[in-house]
């Protein structure tokens, strides 16, 4: 059981109606992140606009889901764990192989998509204070500046998701159910 409520259509507050409608539809079932965040229809707002915002950046589908699931796994939570997953596997065709180094948080076999990984990390874990070496090899892979400052703006993003669920630690949605994740050791 949810830890936060559960809001729905029905009983969401007023301000986070047409969002959590919006969602609905998008997604053809209501997510339970969507759920708890209706509960403060400004977080549920920035989630949706940063989402926005975080898909027109230049760093691709696969590599946005790479610090998706990275710093979700990085924070353990299992909901967005599996959320991106899902948008990795179906939407960025991403293969079984990178997916499961991705959740699991070891050497990925796409270089690109390594380096977003281990760049991702070492800004979580330095709060963004990464080493020059860590700039470095991810300037090395083919990134510049811009994606090194979208790599903190999906760190942003995910950290309000993953917060937000390891709060509320709603269920996983059944529609996810496919693609459940937990934290080695749990």
């Amino acid at each position: 059981m949810a830890r936060l409520a559960l809001r729905d259509i029905d009983n969401a507050p007023e301000d986070s109606r047409p969002r959590v409608e919006a969602a609905q539809k998008s997604n053809g079932f209501l997510p339970n992140l969507i759920r708890v965040l209706a509960n403060a229809p400004v977080a549920l707002e920035t989630y949706q606009t940063v989402s926005a915002i975080n898909g027109r950046a230049s760093l691709n589908l696969a590599e946005r889901e790479a610090v998706q699931i990275t710093a979700a796994a990085t924070h353990g939570c299992g909901f967005c764990v599996a959320g991106h997953t899902a948008v990795a596997e179906k939407k960025a065709k991403l293969d079984a192989p990178v997916i499961e180094a991705l959740r699991g948080k070891t050497d990925v076999p796409d270089p690109k998509l390594d380096a977003v990984a281990r760049f991702t990390e070492a800004v979580i874990a330095t709060r963004g204070a990464v080493a020059d070496e860590d700039l470095s090899a991810f300037k090395a892979a083919g990134y510049d500046d811009q994606a090194a400052l979208e790599v903190v703006l999906g760190v942003s993003l995910a950290t309000l998701c993953n917060f937000s669920n390891n709060l509320a630690q709603p269920a996983l949605n059944p529609e996810l159910s496919a693609y459940e994740w937990s934290p080695a050791g749990q």
